[in-house]
């Protein structure tokens, strides 16, 4: 048994645990009114964790067929169909199937779908990784003869080749299943060249970008039942391992998570349907039709519509898009595709017999399948817009891996999008899993010098060697440690993180400072709004800049790692390059008379603020540029990118101009996120002019210009801060709401690893009632806007001597009470 003081990530201690071993675990709690009983046992079974437990082969069909262009660079490859009879020997005690199918696979054993997952396994660089799922079977074998059933389709591993994306053969799967008998016989059931294979089937293409194409009439009824003719079938061939180690995957799969009816149907052209979703998402339409045979329906998906109500493609680069349904002719036909997904919020419709009607379609949003965290709501609509359009870009880009867009010829795991961005993630959604996973990813992706890319999995190799991308990789473990108390992506990740640090340093530092940057301050707000990227160099942050005071940044990090590893070398080692990092910085960047970090863009002095390099006695100036700035010169507006944005709202919060971040916040002119949300966004833009930008590079849902909005939210007009400092997955919570006039409520709620936090607070005639909730096991300092003790109250007493409330201290205008875990209900005079 294991004695702990916390709730989540207690640590195994016992002896290692072996392949397919059946374990559980159990909790007792001690509490100040005593101790329970036992738990329940909760159950799960270890999975293969060696080479040696796979006996099944890696098995395919490595050529194309007539119908199929493999070497174009729209590919067609038609989904392949595997099945294999077996027969089963005794009552089953117990059947386990394990498997992974490149690039996607479905599975059925004797007709019957196994999972609801949706375009699994989850993407990997398929030569160092290849993630296996794992199905108990038991009810899904039956006595004698059984089928098994798998279609294989393309995803990432065959897929669209535009600018150079990775390729990794033709599609293959490994398959085990085993099953134990009650009489302790065992038998195991394996890919191997003696299954049956065919690539003639329904589904002619499938392509992650451009689409699925079905035609009906090739369908195969019982093809992986029993007692099918699979003569004219091909024997499967055993190919060679795509190289990658088996691993069981512990991110969470992709699910269908909602189903969304459409709001409307056009006709713009004749034969032309155009339908409305009414929200930008991802996923899949699924259609019901009545027609003739060969009657073929083409769907097309695009963000937005042009003046005349077609689709706008532009932005949409070289994918295709489309979808395809060939009829064959019967009543009452339903399709969906399996093996593509699209981001969209309206189709183009065109061959469908008849005229279509709202009730023939239905919106299938798919993510992976992790819990919503998060509820926040304001008094202010367009806040609370802003709010919905960030949870739709958020769970619109979670796939395995955090991608930049889920619509163009794209869908990267873009690391600068991320930085920040996870943070205020992880607030809406139990995160912890895919980032850890991503985190493997880009381990994954490093050279041998010790060089980390720009995209992970790097399926495009982009290897500038910039600071600010990669950074994310380090940025990203302090997150889960800071919000899940997960402290294994830093103690897995260490060396790689000071490999990649080293080989920076030594390859490109020059007398502390570091020259490398790529990207600048990422789509700021250009002066023309025809334009991506801004021409003028008053609004572009030096590189240089960025480049070393994020290296100086990573520095504090990893002596912060260091010393949770209990590095102390490393850690000593660390602070004294930040000190030779800062100082230099100074020395070059900072300007003494002016107050200024480089040409004074609100980024530069920003990050030289938050990232705590600027010398004591200047902070004040140094700030005072940052709100000049944007408000004599940006009218109040935003003027960052990508690198300004991740710390915009709380820099300014922090320094005592909440007011400001709360204009910013609810602006509706250009540039802001209300005018996406007055443009009629229903997700985040890519760009801050997304409706007026060229078409290379707009897309309409991205999350990386969110920067910290979602965490201030939570943490700043909610007041659920993560007292980070002195503890990890709010075991201690810092409760201090910032208030304005033009507010007069906000709700939220955010489920920590420890319990549900809320806090909701509303204000009427200077009386302020504010409810929280502290989960057990924790404990909460409560900041309360009054101007002495005895104006508060709990549950109609004086706070003060309130059960589990306890006086602290007065700090400027906020009464401070420390609170044990229970639900309260304050309220106090604010003026």
């Amino acid at each position: 048994a294991v004695s702990s003081d916390l709730s989540s990530q207690i640590a195994y201690g016992g002896k290692a645990l072996e392949s397919r071993a059946q374990c559980f675990w159990k909790v007792k709690v001690t509490t100040n009114k005593g101790e329970s009983a036992w738990s329940k046992p909760a159950r799960w079974t270890m999975g293969l964790l060696n080479d040696s437990d796979w006996q099944a082969q890696w098995t395919g069909l490595d050529k194309s067929f007539e119908y199929d262009r493999p070497d174009a660079p729209h590919t067609r490859l038609s989904a392949r169909y595997f099945r294999k009879e077996f027969t089963s020997e005794n009552t089953i005690k117990r059947a386990v199937l394990y498997i992974s199918g490149l690039g996607l696979y479905k599975l059925y054993i004797n007709g019957k779908e196994i999972g609801d997952q949706e375009l699994s396994p989850t993407p990997t660089d398929y030569t160092k990784s290849i993630k296996y799922n794992t199905f108990d079977v038991t009810k899904n074998i039956q006595k004698k003869t059984n089928t098994l059933g798998v279609v294989l389709g393309n995803g990432r591993f065959f897929t669209m080749r535009p600018k150079g994306v990775k390729h990794f053969g033709f599609p293959k799967m490994i398959m085990q299943l085993e099953i134990e008998y009650a009489d302790g016989n065992k038998q195991t059931v394996i890919s191997d060249t003696t299954w049956k294979v065919t690539a003639d089937g329904p589904i002619r293409a499938n392509n992650e970008f451009d689409g699925e194409e079905y035609d009906a009439n090739k369908e195969m009824p019982g093809w992986n039942k029993i007692g099918f003719n699979a003569d004219n079938w091909l024997q499967a061939e055993q190919t060679d391992s795509p190289g990658g180690a088996l691993k069981a995957q512990i991110n969470p799969n992709i699910r269908v998570m909602e189903i969304i009816k459409p709001i409307a149907i056009t006709e713009p052209e004749p034969g032309k349907y155009i339908l409305d979703m009414g929200q930008n998402m991802v996923g899949r339409l699924k259609i019901r039709t009545n027609g003739k045979k060969d009657d073929c329906v083409t769907l097309r998906f695009a963000e937005t519509l042009k003046p005349d109500g077609t689709l706008y493609l532009d932005n949409i680069r070289e994918a295709e898009v489309t979808d395809k349904y060939t009829l064959k002719g019967v009543s009452g036909e339903s399709w969906e595709p399996v093996f593509t997904y699209h981001g969209f919020r309206y189709v183009e419709i065109t061959g469908y017999p008849g005229k279509p009607s709202l009730k023939d379609f239905e919106g299938k949003v798919l993510y992976d399948e992790m819990e919503t965290t998060g509820t926040f709501e304001t008094s202010n609509p367009v806040l609370n817009q802003i709010y919905k359009n960030a949870y739709w870009g958020i769970r619109s880009n979670y796939r395995g891996m955090p991608t930049d867009c889920p619509q163009r010829d794209e869908r990267m795991g873009w690391l600068g999008d991320r930085a920040t961005g996870s943070l205020g993630e992880s607030f809406v959604f139990n995160n912890n899993n895919l980032y850890a996973k991503w985190l493997d990813d880009i381990e994954e992706s490093q050279r041998e010098s010790g060089s980390i890319p720009d995209v992970a999995p790097n399926y495009w190799a982009i290897y500038n060697d910039d600071v600010t991308w990669p950074a994310a990789y380090l940025i990203i473990a302090n997150m889960l440690y800071n919000q899940y108390n997960n402290i294994e992506p830093i103690r897995k990740h260490y060396d790689s993180m000071k490999k990649w640090l080293l080989y920076m340093k030594d390859s490109y530092m020059v007398d502390y400072i570091m020259p490398r940057d790529t990207y600048g301050d990422w789509c700021m707000p250009p002066e023309n709004p025809g334009l991506i990227h801004s021409n003028d160099p008053a609004r572009k942050t030096d590189g240089q800049l960025l480049g070393t005071s994020f290296y100086y940044h990573l520095c504090g990090l990893m002596e912060r790692f260091a010393k949770l590893l209990d590095k102390q070398e490393d850690a000593e080692a660390y602070a004294q390059l930040s000190l030779k990092v800062k100082e230099a910085f100074n020395k070059k960047f900072f300007n003494e008379e002016t107050k200024q970090y480089g040409n004074n863009t609100v980024t530069a002095n920003l990050i030289s603020l938050c990232y705590g390099m600027v010398p004591l006695e200047y902070e004040t100036e140094v700030f005072r540029n940052i709100t000049d700035k944007t408000e004599n010169e940006f009218n109040n507006h935003i003027s960052t990118g990508l690198i300004g944005i991740q710390w915009l709202m709380r820099g300014l919060s922090d320094r005592g101009r909440f007011d400001l971040a709360f204009r910013i916040a609810t602006n509706l002119d250009y540039p802001s996120w209300g005018y996406m949300v007055e443009s009629g966004a229903t997700t985040i833009w890519e760009l801050w002019n997304g409706n007026t930008a060229a078409a290379d590079m707009n897309s309409g849902n991205h999350v990386m210009l969110l920067g910290d909005l979602v965490v201030w939210c939570y943490e700043y007009l909610a007041g659920i801060q993560n007292t980070s400092e002195t503890s990890t997955g709010f075991k201690h919570i810092t409760m201090r709401p910032y208030s304005t006039e033009q507010l007069n409520y906000v709700k939220a709620s955010y489920h920590s690893v420890h319990g549900i936090i809320k806090s909701a607070w509303n204000i009427k005639e200077n009386l302020m009632q504010w409810d929280i909730s502290v989960p057990c096991n924790t404990s909460a300092t409560v900041y309360i806007p009054a101007s002495s003790p005895d104006k508060v109250t709990e549950s109609g007493k004086q706070a003060s001597s309130a059960e589990s409330v306890q006086f602290v201290k007065t700090e400027g205008e906020y009464v401070v009470f420390e609170v044990a875990s229970g639900n309260y209900r304050f309220t106090a005079e604010t003026k």
